[in-house]
C-alpha cells in the first residue's frame, strides 16, 4: 500500500467550435491528470482544475513528501501538502496539485478495499441524481440567438431538467438571451445564469430584477469574488437564489462566504478547493449554515464522477420523507479529453444517472489516447530543460 510513483499528464485538444463567455474565449482544452501507482501496481487517477501546467509543478512539488507513504492514511497525507503549501499556497493553483493527488488518493483507497468512493465517505445516501445541463457558451455565428435556442432545445430533447445559460456580454443582451431562452424551453425546465462575475453590483442587481420575470433558479458568480458586500446586498435584494465559491479554496474560503452571508448554493470544485478530503468538511460547515451544495464540475470523467460520489454521500438538507433528487454541474461542450481519454460509468438517461458502483471512482484512462493527447508544448519544453540540464 505504499506509493510507488505519482505521474502527471497534461492532456490538450484543439476544439471544433471554440466558444466564449464573460471573461475569455476558449479554442483548446487543457487538463492535467494525475496517475498514483503502489508497489503491488494498484493505481488511482485524480484530475486538478485550473492552469494545467501550473497544477503539475504543484504536483511534482507535492511528490517528494508523499513518496514510500501509506495510500491509505489519504487525511494524513492531505494534511503534508497543506502544511508544506500554506505559508504561501491557502488558496490557488498549488491547491489544485493537492486536490488532484487527493482525488488519486480516494480512487486508490476505494480500489484496495474493493468499494465505491461514496460509501467510504460515509454512505450513498443519494445512490440517483439528476444534473443540470451546462452549455450556451457564445459562439461567432451569424445568428447566435437561434443557436442558443437550438443547444438549449437539444438538452430538453435529451431529457435534462435544468439548464444553465451563460451571461455578461451585456445587460442588454443578457437580458434578451434570458427572454429567448425562457420562451423556447417552457416553464418545466429549470434554468440558471452564470456571469462568471463580469459585472459590478450595481450591474448585477439590475440584471437579477429583469430576469426574476423568468424563474431563474440561481445567479452564480454575479460579481467579483473578492466582493463579500457586493453578493450580501444582492442576496438581500433579489428573490433569484445566489451561487458562487468555484474561486473559493479549503473550508476557510467557504467559511468566509458563508459568514458574510454572501450565497444561497455553494459551489467547490473538488478538483480546486481541496479534493474529496476537504470537500466532505466543505459540505459539513455549509449544512450548519443550512444552505445547498452544488459542486462546480469542469474537465473529464473523474473530476465528474468525484463529484458524482460526492453527491452521491450529501446529507438531505433539510430532510423529509419525499425529497427532490440532488442536482450537480454536467458540462455538455465538446471535450475529446473527457470523452476520449477517460471512461467513465455515468450514463444519463430522462436525466438523471446513478451514482458509480464500483470500487473507487469507476473512472479508467485508456492510456493510448492518453499519450496521443499529451500537450505538445508541454513536452517540448521538458526536453528542452533535460537538454539545458
Amino acid at each position: 500500500m505504499k506509493i510507488k510513483t505519482i505521474e502527471p499528464f497534461v492532456i490538450s485538444h484543439k476544439l471544433d467550435t471554440p466558444f466564449y463567455f464573460s471573461q475569455w474565449q476558449y479554442d483548446t482544452r487543457k487538463i492535467c491528470l494525475v496517475k498514483i501507482t503502489l508497489e503491488d501496481g494498484t493505481y488511482g487517477w485524480g484530475e486538478g482544475y485550473g492552469p494545467a501546467n501550473v497544477i503539475k509543478a504543484g504536483i511534482e512539488f507535492f511528490t517528494p513528501f508523499l513518496i514510500g507513504k501509506t495510500a491509505l492514511e489519504n487525511e494524513v497525507l492531505w494534511e503534508e501538502m497543506y502544511r508544506r503549501s500554506m505559508d504561501y499556497a491557502r488558496s490557488g493553483s498549488l491547491q489544485a496539485s493537492l486536490s488532484a493527488i487527493d482525488v488519486a488518493l480516494w480512487d486508490l483507497k476505494g480500489k484496495l478495499l474493493n468499494q465505491p468512493v461514496s460509501v467510504l465517505l460515509g454512505g450513498l445516501k443519494n445512490p440517483i441524481i439528476q444534473p443540470y445541463a451546462t452549455g450556451l457558451y457564445f459562439t461567432r455565428v451569424e445568428n447566435l440567438e437561434q443557436s442558443l435556442i437550438e443547444e438549449a432545445l437539444l438538452y430538453k430533447s435529451q431529457g435534462f431538467k435544468a439548464i444553465k445559460m451563460k451571461v455578461g456580454l451585456s445587460l442588454k443582451e443578457d437580458i434578451k438571451y434570458v427572454a429567448a431562452i425562457r420562451k423556447a424551453i417552457g416553464s418545466d425546465i429549470r434554468l440558471m445564469i452564470d456571469s462568471n462575475h463580469a459585472y459590478s453590483y450595481k450591474e448585477a442587481i439590475e440584471l437579477a430584477r429583469k430576469v426574476e420575470q423568468y424563474d431563474i433558479s440561481w445567479f452564480e458568480e454575479p460579481v467579483s469574488p473578492e466582493d463579500y458586500k457586493g453578493y450580501k446586498k444582492l442576496r438581500e435584494n433579489t428573490t433569484i437564489p445566489i451561487a458562487g465559491g468555484e474561486c473559493e479554496y479549503l473550508k476557510f474560503g467557504f467559511k468566509r462566504l458563508l459568514e458574510n452571508e454572501c450565497i444561497d448554493i455553494a459551489q467547490p470544485d473538488i478538483c480546486a478547493a481541496g479534493g474529496l478530503t476537504e470537500a466532505k468538511k466543505i459540505a459539513t460547515i455549509v449544512q450548519a449554515f443550512h444552505k445547498d451544495v452544488v459542486p462546480h464540475t469542469w474537465g473529464t470523467w473523474i473530476a465528474i464522477s468525484a463529484a458524482a460520489h460526492f453527491i452521491g454521500n450529501l446529507d438531505k438538507n433539510p430532510g423529509r420523507m419525499y425529497n427532490d433528487l440532488p442536482t450537480m454541474e454536467l458540462d455538455r461542450t465538446e471535450n475529446a479529453l473527457r470523452d476520449i481519454v477517460t471512461q467513465g460509468q455515468i450514463n444519463v438517461v430522462n436525466g438523471q444517472f446513478c451514482v458509480p458502483t464500483t470500487p473507487g471512482l469507476g473512472v479508467d484512462v485508456d492510456m493510448n489516447k492518453l499519450k496521443e493527447y499529451l500537450d505538445k508544448e508541454t513536452l517540448q519544453n521538458e526536453h528542452n530543460f533535460e537538454i539545458r540540464s
